[in-house]
């Protein structure tokens, strides 16, 4: 290491180079203080160039061009990063001319400016996720065989939770949701996971809404071991179910086929494949405050490709 290093830079010269790399740089230039009138002005004339842009449809163009240049700025600067360019191109400078303290304070601060942009594009992106999954939508994965034929092990889908802020899940909805035995909790850590997406270890149930707050529910059988979902005493058409003869007897004593009536603020779920579904027939309702979104969408497999709303 001796050769990249001058013979000329002392202990007391890394200390103060390491001092000016880590304090707040200072502004070359102060910015010049604008009259109200000044900035009325500027405000008119700004306004007056968004609304020439909107008409002429300038904008459009403009973001299009914005956008490339972004692109290919960020895909140039985590090349560098990740390839550690920056650091192979300040050895083979030193190999030239060994470091002194102008050369550490200049990579210093180019550290350190790389270090900043590659935080901040973490934080954005974090943000970002947490933002999205959060008001607009998440995706999901289905593990199971549950929802067949509807959703099969495999299928990728889209679920919406900006419906959740004004309204109310209904009769056919599919919604996922945390089963009322799973335990949250929210700590930190566990918000933190759950609002990514990663490392989050949250049992999630994918099941269609049967009954709401108030309804009637009851399953029956007849001679022919057809079984047929009665809401408020009337017999439901459900095409999307796997056979309504594949259901587990009403006589098993886990199985509770009703009559029953549901609670205020929660909700009767059944999977479509009735034979193999765990749901509320096992396990009870769901309270409203369980739901994570709506299903809307199936995205993969592109063969499967349909919306899943009502």
């Amino acid at each position: 290491m001796s050769k990249y290093i001058s013979e000329n830079l002392t202990k007391d010269d890394v200390i103060d180079a390491l001092k000016i790399i880590l304090s707040k740089d200072e502004t070359s230039e102060k910015k010049e203080k604008k009259t109200f009138s000044e900035k009325i002005l500027n405000i008119k004339n700004e306004t007056l160039k968004c609304f020439n842009d909107i008409v002429t449809l300038k904008f459009i163009a403009d973001f299009a061009k914005d956008t490339k240049n972004d692109c290919e700025e960020c895909v140039c600067f985590f090349k560098n990063f990740v390839t550690f360019k920056f650091l192979r191109d300040f050895l083979n400078d030193l190999e030239r001319e060994p470091l002194d303290k102008a050369k550490l304070i200049k990579f210093g601060k180019k550290l350190k400016q790389i270090l900043k942009e590659v935080i901040d594009t973490i934080v954005f992106v974090l943000v970002m996720v947490i933002l999205i999954r959060f008001f607009i939508c998440e995706l999901r994965w289905i593990p199971s065989g549950s929802m067949k034929p509807t959703l099969i092990e495999g299928d990728r889908i889209v679920v919406e939770r900006f419906s959740r802020f004004n309204s109310v899940p209904k009769r056919g909805d599919i919604m996922v949701f945390y089963p009322p035995f799973e335990k949250i909790e929210n700590t930190p850590g566990k918000l933190l996971a759950r609002l990514v997406g990663l490392f989050c270890k949250d049992t999630a149930y994918i099941k269609r809404v049967i009954g709401v707050p108030g309804d009637k529910i009851e399953i029956k059988a007849d001679s022919e071991g057809k079984y047929t979902v009665y809401v408020n005493d009337k017999a439901q058409n459900e095409p999307y179910i796997l056979s309504p003869y594949d259901y587990p007897p009403c006589s098993q004593q886990d199985v509770n086929c009703g009559p029953m009536v549901i609670p205020e603020h929660k909700y009767f779920m059944m999977g479509d494949n009735r034979g193999g579904s765990w749901d509320s027939r096992y396990w009870g309702f769901v309270p409203e405050d369980r739901f994570i979104g709506r299903a809307v969408f199936l995205f993969w497999p592109f063969t499967r490709v349909k919306s899943l709303s009502n």
